[in-house]
């Protein structure tokens, strides 16, 4: 009978603490380890003598994607217009891998476009390729479905710029990227954020959901283009009342 993975693994950690409780705490020997999933670690991994001390390296901060940005730059020769702080703004969330591939998107961009420099165009159509993928030359999309494609971003972006809390819209595409985007809006934070209120996460589920709204509004019907911001709607306000940030009625409301 073949052992299952659920074995594998058990006897893979076994095997691993007592290698661990095995090292002489005198000859110097440090156990370095990573992974993005800390959650599912199994506790015995994590007692006094064994990978006790944890150190969190969370995504970089404005500061911190501008400092990445300057070295995966420093070999690259770039155009007079390329502001890296800029960049950095437009690509929150963002970590050195990501930067990495704008960075090296951007250089070839530029090479293709016969370029003596990478310019601030480039860096934009590299960010836009990381986040919605490559740009569909050769879409099929009939006039009448790019015209509703228009109203739903149309409809995104009126409602972000409406809202209380509406961070301010960068860029908005009907360019199909990627699979299944065939158009998208881009807001760009103004300031670095790192907790949202009730009345900010109303506001993007508005946001996600003023695209169905505006095909509804201008062709008394809706589609399938909405599928993705109503996911994601639906997600934020799952996670709402999971985690208890229920919706008060703000006033005018």
């Amino acid at each position: 009978m073949v052992a299952g993975g659920h074995d594998e693994r058990e006897q893979t950690l076994n095997q691993l603490l007592v290698e661990m409780d095995g090292f002489d705490t005198s000859k110097g020997v440090v156990v370095l380890s990573a992974t993005n999933r800390p959650d599912v670690l199994d506790k015995a991994l994590l007692r006094p003598g064994r990978f006790d001390r944890q150190i969190v390296v969370d995504k970089p901060d404005l500061k911190g994607r501008v400092d990445i940005l300057e070295i995966h730059t420093r070999g690259l020769k770039l155009g007079a217009d390329v502001d890296l702080e800029v960049i950095a703004r437009r690509t929150p969330g963002f970590v050195g891998a990501d930067l990495a591939n704008v960075a090296n998107e951007a250089a070839i961009l530029a090479a293709r476009s016969n370029h003596e420099a990478i310019l601030t165009p480039d860096f934009e159509a590299a960010i836009d390729r990381v986040i919605a993928g490559p740009e569909k030359k050769t879409s099929t999309l009939s006039p009448e479905e790019k015209h509703r494609v228009a109203y739903h971003e149309s409809g995104h972006t009126l409602v972000a710029e409406l809202v209380p809390t509406g961070e301010p819209v960068h860029k908005v595409s009907i360019i199909p990227r990627g699979i299944g985007a065939l158009g998208y809006t881009l807001q760009l934070p103004e300031k670095e954020k790192f907790l949202a209120t009730r009345n900010e996460l109303l506001d993007q589920a508005a946001i996600l959901l003023g695209g169905r709204l505006a095909e509804e509004i201008v062709f008394g019907d809706i589609s399938t283009g909405a599928q993705n911001d109503l996911e994601r709607a639906s997600e934020l306000a799952r996670n709402m009342v999971k985690r208890r940030i229920t919706a008060k009625k703000r006033p005018g409301r």
